[in-house]
């Protein structure tokens, strides 16, 4: 059998000997050796010799087996769901949906940008607010978003933010260790109890709605006194009892967040879920993250889009509302048609059902004389059971079912749609006698056994539209999924080379087993004893990571490239904290740097400093010097990228990185481009103190559409300590939870149930296998280089005329010549069957493109042929031939309407238009709409469902 290398690898021996010979060498080792500088390379310790594919899956196979899967009744933020078998099947396990990227090419990209305003659409009926984005990491750091989102909205002069005790115990941890860096004072007060005229001075307040402990209460006098001082009320809720329940944004919440886990999504030992965020219409231009909206096409169709992309991090830098990059768009996804295939009414069905056998269990704890601390309650039920509680639940496990020990004397009981599907006695039957408790029965019809007060129960109606009703069979289920994934273009049909994204192949042995019931179903907060294997997995893997960056330790809980260098500032900050150097604030980063990077740094509290950049692409070390002179006192961190972000080995980056530590500082090394370098150079040679790695780049977690993405951070021994730490080694308690240290992201080993497809890739590829991908990768690069550079300028080179994994062509000489912009060339890609290299970043007006080491010699070539034609349509614009405005660049990408709707009076022909190379047209992709138009829709900003006649 072949090994795994070879199937990943899509170049065989004899198509890189071709590749080779274009490029000028004799080798994978002497292109290596030319590109790579000298003085850094270093191939990391060893990881093993490489499995087979069944090797691998046998041993992940061992792995699952050393989990316990029981039946949590533990909730807390985690609940157990049925994932739909269709939805299961069509999304989550369908690459058309996994292998897509984030869309911002609206064009390719309308059937889950659909997916996601339908996403948005149910998360704002059910929250009682004008407007939802896309999605957030988690509902922790959502929480966290949404104070800063409070602070930034705030009239009031204050910095105290006033936190419910009874919020969820992550998200009050989070609260904790995030709130100090930006200057905010938290007052945690038991709101529910809380006079709304002893509220404190602050500019805002968050509630839990329901409260952590089960509580249902009336919010509004607290959020009225909050926004009577100019503060913005906040509500953590929970989708599914606010079926039951009156909406939030009803009860005066201007912001609203949580988790849409429990539609659909597995628990998964903690994630990845999609958190929400929901807002009033007067916030939306500062909410976080990514917000999708309709525009027009050039046809005058509706379109899709992300809208208000100004306020993101990419181009408002430190100025940024957040630094949210990656998302969580697969899981919004699942959780959308969840929503599509219940129905409101399904879904209010399935909250009765949950609250049901709540109050059944409730009315059995009362009869057995067993006080209950609150009698108003959803899904979750806590009981005084002095000095019992860790027998009780000592009990209940025996019998497979988990609870949740508050104190000694508090016993913690959650339900969820698990424990209804059978019907509301079949569970109870193990549990009740496991706690001492007799069954009652099912209440009398008719006697309003129900624990939601009437002056709270839900009137308004929600998810109203009509994809919320018309796709309720799985005939139309499958067909509507079909059709969604038929407009967008992902890499089941072909190449997507975007620079500084690393869209390699996400092989199906490696997503074989995130589906496991022993990876899927875990509790994060349940025994840990249970979780042995996921654990295993969990240290293996970060130590197979420290070993190939050259570090000591990596912390895996980080949910995105954002959060891990958040974490991994945060960890600098920490360490000049321990030595008494708090002044330590100023981060230099270079001027091409992504836009996260400083981002990070201010919420990490820091002040950005920008050092320049050669015209080479090089870090200006004459002027890094003069920063460092002039910061010396203050300088906490260089954040640097290597390879650079201009996609070349810089050869000064050791020269670079004692420089900084000589003065003190530390140095932190984005990992974005780390498929450049595995088993050639390691960032701890380097003189790197922390990194962040892309899961979702170099170890193969597909990218979903925009998420989920996993960004571990990486360290020296020094900084381990200020990690986010995992709760075995150093912990907190809330609520009874223990919470790891410096948290970062809302569960404890953050998407921990996707971490088995980087542990198979890194398991099948070995350490050979990896150094094997990363040459192939930058050979790759440099051959689209070579073949392009008489076409395009190559932007930026590195020593002997090499790239690294990644190139920049620069079409700023084209428009100049021809008036044919990035925007058209990359429009025009979509007519030739591509998806456009990154536009405009590191610089405007070029296209960043990284063909990874996954595509053959085949896609290569037709990727460059298609390039170099487009060259010659935009040489015949420029000699005249061809009008700009009515050019097949200007009117690309062009639908199956716009060559047979009308009289065609382009200058060029239907077939020019639409099969503009031979042998396209026996597996063309046909965009859905024509260019979009992006003005409009910042213009008229709607971000729910359109009617359906608008598609008329």
């Amino acid at each position: 059998m072949r090994p795994f290398v070879d199937r990943h690898i899509g170049t065989d021996a004899a198509a890189q000997e071709r590749m080779l010979s274009a490029v000028g060498f004799d080798s994978l080792e002497a292109l290596m050796d030319a590109a790579v500088p000298a003085g850094i390379r270093s191939a990391g310790t060893g990881i093993g010799e490489a499995a087979t594919e069944t090797q691998a899956l046998a041993e992940l196979r061992a792995l699952a087996s050393r989990n316990r899967v029981r039946h949590s009744a533990i909730g807390l933020g985690y609940a157990g769901t049925v994932t739909p078998a269709p939805i299961k099947r069509l999304i989550l396990e369908n690459p058309s949906w996994y292998t897509a990227y984030t869309p911002y090419q609206p064009e390719i990209s309308q059937g889950r940008l659909e997916a996601l305003i339908n996403f948005q659409t149910m998360v704002a009926d059910l929250a009682g607010l004008d407007i939802a984005n896309a999605s957030m990491l988690d509902e922790g750091t959502a929480v966290v978003e949404a104070m800063l989102l409070a602070r930034r909205a705030s009239k009031s002069a204050s910095s105290v933010f006033v936190v419910d005790t009874d919020l969820l115990p992550q998200s009050r941890a989070l609260l904790r260790h995030r709130a100090h860096r930006t200057g905010i004072e938290l007052v945690e007060l038991p709101l529910a109890t809380t006079d709304p005229a002893d509220l404190p001075d602050s500019f805002g307040v968050v509630a839990q709605l329901p409260g952590a402990s089960g509580l249902v209460w009336d919010a509004r006098g607290i959020f009225a006194a909050s926004a009577a001082m100019g503060g913005v009320p906040v509500a953590a809720a929970d989708l599914l009892a606010l079926a039951l329940i009156e909406a939030p944004g009803h009860q005066g919440a201007r912001i609203v967040v949580g988790s849409s886990q429990r539609f659909g999504v597995p628990m998964g030992f903690g994630g990845p879920h999609a958190g929400f965020m929901a807002v009033a219409e007067q916030l939306t231009r500062q909410m976080p993250g990514r917000l999708v909206g309709v525009s027009v096409d050039a046809e005058g169709y509706p379109a899709y889009r992300l809208t208000l992309q100004t306020r993101e991090q990419h181009i408002r830098r430190e100025k940024a509302t957040s630094n949210i990059c990656t998302a969580q768009v697969l899981l919004a996804v699942m959780a959308s048609m969840y929503g599509v295939y219940h129905g409101p009414d399904g879904i209010t069905a399935i909250a009765e059902g949950v609250h049901a056998v709540a109050t059944r269990f409730a009315r059995a704890a009362r009869e057995a004389g067993i006080e209950l601390v609150h009698e108003r309650f959803f899904d979750t039920v806590r009981m005084r059971v002095p000095g019992r509680a860790r027998e009780l639940q000592s009990s209940a496990a025996d019998a497979g079912i988990l609870v949740h020990v508050v104190d000694d004397d508090t016993l913690h009981v959650a339900f969820d749609e698990t424990w209804a599907e059978l019907g509301t006695g079949v569970r109870l039957d193990a549990l009740l006698p496991a706690l001492g408790l007799a069954d009652a029965g099912p209440a009398d019809a008719g006697t309003g056994d129900r624990a939601i007060p009437a002056t709270l129960a839900r009137e308004s109606e929600f998810m109203t539209h009509e994809v919320f009703h018309a796709h309720r069979s799985e005939t139309r289920l499958m067909r509507y999924a079909k059709r969604l994934s038929d407009r967008d273009y992902a890499l089941d049909r072909g190449m997507i080379p975007l620079g500084s994204c690393t869209m390699k192949l996400n092989a199906a042995a490696e997503m074989e087993a995130i589906t496991w019931p022993e990876f899927s179903q875990p509790h994060p907060y349940g025994p840990l004893e249970d979780a042995e294997g996921s654990l295993a997995l969990i240290d293996q893997l970060g130590e197979w990571l420290a070993r190939i960056t050259g570090y000591d330790t990596v912390s895996l809980q980080p949910n995105s490239g954002a959060q891990g260098e958040l974490a991994g500032l945060m960890a600098i900050r920490g360490w000049h904290d321990s030595r008494d150097d708090g002044h330590r604030d100023v981060v230099l980063i270079p001027a091409s740097a992504h836009g996260t990077n400083a981002a990070s740094a201010v919420l990490a509290g820091m002040r950005v400093v920008v050092v320049a950049t050669r015209g080479n692409g090089d870090v200006d070390v004459d002027d890094l010097e003069a920063k460092i002179g002039t910061h010396a006192g203050q300088l906490a961190a260089l954040m640097i990228t290597y390879p650079s972000t201009h996609g070349v080995y810089e050869s000064e980056i050791r020269r670079i990185t004692d420089l900084v530590h000589e003065a003190g500082g530390q140095v932190y090394i984005d990992g974005a481009n780390l498929n450049a370098l595995l088993g050639h150079a390691t960032f701890g040679d380097m003189g790197g103190d922390v990194s962040h790695l892309n899961l979702h780049k170099t170890f193969c977690i597909p990218h979903g559409g925009g998420g989920p993405g996993v960004g571990p951070v990486a360290a020296k021994a020094h900084l381990a300590p200020f990690l986010p730490r995992d709760p075995r080694e150093e912990w907190q308690e809330i609520d009874g939870v223990r919470i790891g240290a410096n948290p970062i992201s809302a569960a404890p080993w953050g998407s921990a149930s996707i971490l088995p497809i980087s542990w198979a890739y890194v398991r099948m590829m070995g350490l050979e296998g990896l150094t094997k991908a990363t040459a192939s990768a930058v050979l790759a690069a440099n051959y689209i280089a070579t073949r392009l550079r008489e076409h395009y300028p190559v932007l930026y080179t590195g020593e002997h005329g090499l790239v690294a994994h990644e190139c920049i062509l620069d079409l700023r000489p084209l428009k100049e010549a021809t008036g044919v912009t990035n925007d058209d060339v990359a429009k025009r890609l979509v007519d030739f069957g591509f998806h456009a290299p990154t536009m405009s970043f590191p610089v405007a007006g070029t296209l960043m493109v990284e063909p990874t080491e996954s595509e053959d010699l085949a896609e290569l070539d037709r990727f460059v042929d298609a390039m170099i034609a487009i060259k010659a349509e935009a040489d015949a614009i420029g000699r005249g031939e061809v009008p700009l405005d009515e050019s097949a660049l200007r009117r690309a990408p062009h639908t199956p309407g716009s060559i047979v709707h009308g009289e065609w009076d382009r200058p060029y022909s239907r077939e020019q238009a639409v099969f503009p190379v031979p042998g396209i047209e026996r597996a063309k992709y046909w965009p859905p709409v024509a260019r979009v138009d992006q003005a409009y829709g910042d213009r008229n900003i709607v971000c729910s469902c359109p009617p359906v006649e608008a598609f008329a």
